[in-house]
Formats: structure tokens, C-alpha cells, sequence
């Protein structure tokens, strides 16, 4: 009757280890439920994050390199607890990025409310800055359009002072542009801002 025993019990041990390891992992949350967090906050890759907020709600945004759909629409209450809501890019309109490449596509956007409207600005290095924008950032956002034509800009950040001007804060990137830690400012005019 031993020997039958000795047996079972292996099939039966390997069998619990076999279900111990193939468990289904807890979903991440920084929210202990007691109004404190952990970090982090976000357990995932959102390279460059810029982050806005509209009345009671937060949205944020990220490079998506050449990941299509693009510009990840993250929304939050209470900036701990953060939901994918929406993509603002759902594709990139030139032949060139019909497939992915390495180093090239979507690099550090800026978020903004401005006169009840969503901008995005981000820049892809090789051909300049880029807007999108929308009413809802729910909703459907309009295709992007190049503000600026310029190799090597990345970083881009638009700001509208009291008077309605608006500019464009950028930097460059030192193995596009030849340049490295500068920083401009350049003033827009009222169609890069439409």
C-alpha cells in the first residue's frame, strides 16, 4: 500500500506547485484605501509624462516613440489612481512611419488647456513639432499638423501669457541639432496655436 502512496503524494505536491506558480498576478494599485499611497504610483513605462489639470480632473499624457495608437490619455481624480481613457494619435501621417523604427514617432509631449480646448504638442526629432488637439479629450482628436518644421527640436512646451501671445519653449536634441543643453523660446503665431 506504500508504494502506491509515496507516489500520489509526488503527483499530488507537483500539482500544487505547478498552481502556486501559474497564479494570476495582483493588479497593481498605489491606493491603500486609507488616503495614502505607495509608490509607484504608475507601475509602468510612461517615458516623459506631462501631466494637466481641468477643474476636479487630472489628464496626463507620454511619449509613445513609435508605438501606434499614440499619446496615451491617462485621467485621474486624485492623481493616484490612473485610467487609460483614450489615445490622442491614432496614427502618423507620413509614408515613413507606416512601420516602426527605432528612435524615431512620438517624443515628450505637453499637455495644455487653453480656451476650451486639449493641446498636445510633442516633436518627432527628425521633422519638427507636432499639435493635436480636441474639446473632449474622450473624443476624437484631430489629426496632427506640423507647427514647426525643424530637425532636432524636441521637448516641446506652448504657454499663452495675459495678452493671448502664445510661445513655444523647446529644446534641442544634441544627435539631430549638433546642439545640446540649450533651451529657446520662440513666439507662435495665431495659426500654430489653431
Amino acid at each position: 500500500m506504500s508504494r502506491f502512496i509515496l507516489p500520489i503524494l509526488s503527483v499530488v505536491l507537483f500539482a500544487q506547485s505547478i498552481s502556486a506558480q501559474n497564479k494570476i498576478s495582483d493588479v497593481w494599485s498605489p491606493d491603500n484605501g486609507d488616503g495614502t499611497y505607495k509608490n509607484p504610483i504608475i507601475y509602468a513605462d510612461y517615458s516623459d509624462p506631462d501631466a494637466i489639470r481641468v477643474g476636479s480632473d487630472f489628464y496626463m499624457t507620454s511619449s509613445s516613440f513609435n508605438c501606434m495608437p499614440g499619446l496615451p490619455i491617462l485621467h485621474s481624480k486624485d492623481l493616484v489612481n490612473w485610467e487609460i481613457v483614450n489615445y490622442a494619435l491614432q496614427r502618423f501621417p507620413y509614408p515613413e512611419f507606416s512601420k516602426p523604427q527605432l528612435g524615431k514617432g512620438v517624443w515628450a509631449p505637453a499637455i495644455r488647456y487653453h480656451n476650451g480646448e486639449y493641446y498636445i504638442y510633442f516633436a518627432e526629432p527628425d521633422l519638427g513639432i507636432f499639435m493635436v488637439k480636441t474639446k473632449d479629450p474622450l473624443g476624437t482628436w484631430d489629426e496632427p499638423i506640423l507647427v514647426r518644421s525643424a530637425k532636432g527640436w524636441i521637448d516641446p512646451c506652448p504657454l499663452w501669457d495675459d495678452d493671448g501671445n502664445a510661445y513655444l519653449v523647446h529644446a534641442f536634441a544634441g544627435s539631430r541639432a549638433g546642439l545640446k543643453s540649450v533651451l529657446a523660446i520662440n513666439r507662435m503665431s495665431q495659426d500654430d496655436t489653431k
